[in-house]
Parts: structure tokens; C-alpha cells; sequence
């Protein structure tokens, strides 16, 4: 697992150190890592998925099977979505989708989620993040 905060900060520094202009009518990189980090810490559950894709369809089956709430960040509904899979790339090490990420940590893609659920790890995961969020009631939880 990947601790999310290290890999932002290192994505966000490279990207700020380029001076990146703007993509026409996007986000900056900095914005879209700020938008892609904030997105990550305000939910338990966050799926970097794609519609069409199978394996995506199969990380948004487990956790409903499992009735957990997740938030799927659909790529390619999104103007900006080849700019956030750029930037998720640079933070977890592989471009492909499903990017699934739990507590604020980067567990992996579809096969990796289905590994720790068959092992049992998966649903502590989770329940770590709402444990967590029951302290600080402020902060929404993706948990039913």
C-alpha cells in the first residue's frame, strides 16, 4: 500500500517545479492534484474508474456487494480525465484503471482490491475509515 500524502506532495512538487500552463478550459496540474487529493481525503472509498472499463465494474461490484459506499471518479466523463489519470499515474506508479484508494491510501486496481478482500483486509480498511471518522464527525464518511 501507498501512503497517499507522500505520493501527492511528491506528485504536486514535480508538477509545480514544470510551471504547467493550463490545459484549454482545465485544471491546472496543481489544481487537478489538489482536486484529485481532496477527493481522496474527504471520501473512505474513492474508485478512479472508467464506464466502459470491466475491471473497473468489477472494484464497484465488490464494494457494493459488500455495501460499502465508495465515490467512482468516472475518467472519461470528464473533460480533465486524461489529465487526472496523468496525474494519478505520477502518484501510484500505473497508469491503468481501476485506481482504488481507501483511508487515504492507494491499495491498487481491481485484482489487488479482490486479493485483500479474499483475504479478509479489505472491510478493515474500511471500518478503520469510519472508526476515524466518527472521531472527527465533521468529516463525511462513504460508509452506509
Amino acid at each position: 500500500m501507498m501512503v497517499l500524502s507522500g505520493a501527492l506532495r511528491a506528485a504536486g512538487s514535480r508538477l509545480r517545479m514544470g510551471n504547467s500552463p493550463s490545459t484549454a478550459m482545465g485544471l491546472s496540474n496543481a489544481a487537478t492534484v489538489n482536486k484529485i487529493q481532496e477527493t481522496i481525503s474527504d471520501n473512505c472509498v474513492v474508485i478512479f474508474s472508467k464506464t466502459t472499463c470491466g475491471y473497473c465494474k468489477m472494484a464497484k461490484k465488490l464494494f457494493q456487494d459488500m455495501n460499502v459506499n465508495y465515490t467512482a471518479v468516472e475518467l472519461d466523463m470528464y473533460e480533465n480525465g486524461s489529465q487526472f489519470q496523468d496525474i494519478l499515474h505520477q502518484m501510484t506508479g500505473g497508469r491503468t484503471v481501476p485506481r482504488v484508494f481507501i483511508n487515504g491510501a492507494f491499495i491498487g486496481g481491481a485484482t489487488d482490491t479482490q486479493r485483500l478482500h479474499q483475504e479478509g483486509k479489505l472491510l478493515p480498511l474500511v471500518h478503520q475509515c469510519q472508526m476515524r471518522r466518527a472521531k472527527n464527525s465533521d468529516l463525511p464518511c462513504s460508509l452506509p
